[in-house]
C-alpha cells in the first residue's frame, strides 16, 4: 500500500500524463488537418541544397514536381527513396523534377551522408528551421507532394509511397506537361 503523498502524487502524475496526451492528439489532427489540400496552389519556398545552390519552388513553375519530405532517422523515408531515385532517373527528362526536403536531420554533412548511401539522385535541400515543413503543414515523415506545371498541389502522399502509386498519379502531370520545359 502507497504512503498518501504517494497516492496523490501518482494521481497528479497519471491526470498531467493524460492532459499531455489529449493535446499531442488535438495539436497532430489539427495539423493533420489543415495541410493544403489538393487543387491548392503549393506554398513557395527557397532553400539551399547540399551544395549550397538556393532553390525555389517559384523558380521550378512550368515543370512537374514532386516534394519529398523525409528525414535521415526515419525508417519509411529510407525504405521509399531507392523507388523516389528510380522514378526521378526514369522521368527527370520529361519536365519532372524532384525535391527531397531534408528536416530534422542534423548538420549538413549528415543529410549528405545519409542521401549517398541511400542513393538518392535528386536534389535534396536543407530545412534546418523547418519553414518548408511548416508551410506544408507536415506532421510526419515521410509525405511526398505532387506539384503540377500550373504549381498546383494535385495528390499529397502520407506516409511511404509505394513506386506505382507514385507512377500512376505522376503519368497524367506529365502529360499536362509542355514537350518543352523551362530550365530550372
Amino acid at each position: 500500500m502507497l504512503p498518501r503523498d504517494m497516492k496523490s502524487w501518482s494521481r497528479f502524475a497519471l491526470l498531467a500524463l493524460v492532459a499531455v496526451a489529449a493535446a499531442e492528439l488535438f495539436t497532430y489532427r489539427a495539423r493533420r488537418d489543415s495541410r493544403p489540400p489538393p487543387g491548392t496552389s503549393a506554398p513557395g519556398f527557397a532553400l539551399q541544397d547540399t551544395n549550397g545552390r538556393r532553390v525555389s519552388l517559384e523558380g521550378l513553375k512550368g515543370r512537374v514536381v514532386a516534394v519529398n519530405f523525409w528525414a535521415t532517422w526515419c525508417g519509411p523515408c529510407q525504405e521509399e527513396i531507392p523507388d523516389l531515385a528510380r522514378i526521378y532517373s526514369a522521368n527527370k527528362s520529361k519536365c519532372f523534377e524532384m525535391l527531397g526536403v531534408a528536416e530534422e536531420s542534423g548538420a549538413r554533412d549528415e543529410v549528405v551522408a545519409a542521401a549517398r548511401k541511400l542513393g538518392v539522385n535528386y536534389p535534396v535541400l536543407l530545412d534546418d528551421e523547418g519553414k518548408a515543413g511548416d508551410a506544408f503543414k507536415i506532421p510526419g515523415y515521410p509525405r511526398t507532394f505532387l506539384i503540377d506545371v500550373e504549381g498546383r498541389i494535385r495528390k499529397v502522399f502520407e506516409g511511404a509511397v509505394e513506386r506505382e502509386q507514385l507512377e500512376k498519379a505522376l503519368l497524367p502531370l506529365l502529360a499536362e506537361a509542355p514537350v518543352s520545359c523551362p530550365r530550372a
